[in-house]
């Protein structure tokens, strides 16, 4: 009889050990593309299979196993009998099956597949390295990053991306194919391409989240799905190079804005602005390990990057008990490091709100109007919401009107718009 369990146990561990299996997979055959294809087919043999005959003792055991089975046949198929199938035939040996004929159940010897500690974590940063390699597109490396580490399905990325699935396999496709061409080998990159390289990683990491926390489109606010599965690579990260303080500058980010999630959004999914933000639903065990984070980036000696100021930036909010008493200079002279250290005109537009808390709103207006011309803001719904805010808080009713108007029409996020409407609403 088939056990419905079945599909939600495959399920639970590919979403777990998915980006294992790939690197374990990768490193045996050599061939990044492959084992992303053999490890799809181990899933798909895991949705037939364990419904029917039951979860084995050890899945992720089960689903290498299965993987290293299929990279067996296809070079067999290929007729490639030489050193590297005989190479595999001794590794799939050592994992439990005896040489010779394959068995007919993978499960008889999956339990004898030993996991190193060491090696899955290699394996793991050779993964990370590969799916954000800057050879391939922004959103090739988003795709494939939530593939193979996120152990999401294309329909999944596709709804996260708001894309047709058709996209995302076209993307995850094309990326496999690029990598291939290129000859990107399935490796941590030497010392010295490192930084360029984890650059790339913690930037992909870093806009799977800000399209969490802040969905460009739609009608949720928050997409907690993609918010999460950001987090959770960054703290992978955070492990697997704990050496590097912008990984946990990163980390630091991603927790300490996430720590404000419970209070963004009313009873009605309706977005709440900080300052209506009710403080005490703020998750405080987020607060402490996002500190415990940027104080693990300090004390690394080379100073704050990018991600450690913004999360400097966003411990100020953390830790203050209202808007009124954050400290807002502080803020604005942290801003001012990250616009010289990261200049854009997006950390403009936040320096001029940090500005108007701490020197009020006129000296804030003429930031922004000196940034009002950047086409990086063309058709942004962010340049006149801001504009209209301050506008307001300096009595220019009309003006604002007609700002926050643009930014209405501009925005593409229903609760965005909510909150657009909620200030026009308030000025009339």
């Amino acid at each position: 009889m088939s056990d419905p369990t079945g599909r939600e146990a495959v399920a639970a561990v590919w979403r777990i050990e998915s980006a294992r299996i790939v690197g374990a997979l990768a490193r045996y055959t050599g061939d990044f593309a492959l084992a992303e294809d053999l490890a799809q087919e181990a899933l798909a043999e895991a949705l037939v299979s364990w419904p029917r005959d039951g979860v084995p003792r050890n899945p992720a055991g089960w689903l290498l196993t299965v993987g290293r089975r299929r990279a067996i046949d296809t070079y067999r198929r290929r007729s490639a009998l030489d050193d590297r199938y005989a190479a595999l035939g001794h590794d799939l040996g050592e994992g439990g099956a005896a040489s010779g004929p394959v068995p007919a159940d993978p499960a008889r010897d999956a339990d004898d597949v030993l996991w190193d500690p060491d090696r899955i974590d290699d394996d793991t940063l050779a993964l990370m390295f590969v799916a954000c390699h800057p050879v391939l597109s922004r959103e090739a490396r988003v795709a494939l990053t939530l593939r193979v580490l996120g152990g999401l399905t294309s329909d999944e990325i596709a709804k996260a991306g708001l894309v047709p699935t058709a996209t995302v396999q076209a993307r995850i496709t094309r990326a496999k194919k690029t990598l291939g061409a290129a000859r990107i080998p399935f490796a941590v990159p030497p010392p010295a391409e490192r930084p360029q390289r984890l650059g790339s990683v913690l930037n992909v990491v870093y806009l799977i989240f800000t399209e969490g926390s802040s969905a460009s489109t739609g009608g949720a606010a928050i997409r907690f799905d993609l918010a999460g599965e950001a987090q959770r690579l960054a703290r992978v990260l955070s492990r697997l190079m704990p050496d590097e303080p912008e990984v946990h500058g990163l980390l630091a980010l991603l927790e300490l804005t996430a720590a404000r999630f419970p209070a963004r959004t009313g009873p009605d999914g309706e977005a709440v602005l900080l300052e209506q933000q009710d403080r005490r639903r703020w998750d405080r065990a987020a607060i402490r390990r996002g500190r415990a984070a940027l104080a693990r980036a300090g004390r690394a000696g080379r100073g704050l990057g990018a991600y450690g100021l913004q999360a400097a930036i966003a411990e100020c909010h953390a830790v203050a008990e209202s808007v009124r008493s954050t400290d807002w200079p502080r803020i604005v002279l942290l801003y001012e490091a990250l616009g010289r250290l990261a200049p854009s005109p997006v950390v403009e537009l936040n320096r001029a709100v940090a500005v108007c808390m701490a020197d009020g709103p006129a000296a804030a207006l003429s930031i922004v109007d000196k940034v009002a011309s950047d086409p990086a803001l063309a058709g942004s719904h962010l340049l006149p919401s801001v504009r209209g805010e301050l506008l307001t808080r300096l009595g220019r009713t009309d003006e604002a009107r007609a700002a926050l108007q643009l930014a209405l029409r501009r925005s593409d996020n229903d609760r965005d718009r909510s909150v657009l409407s909620r200030k026009l609403a308030a000025l009339d």
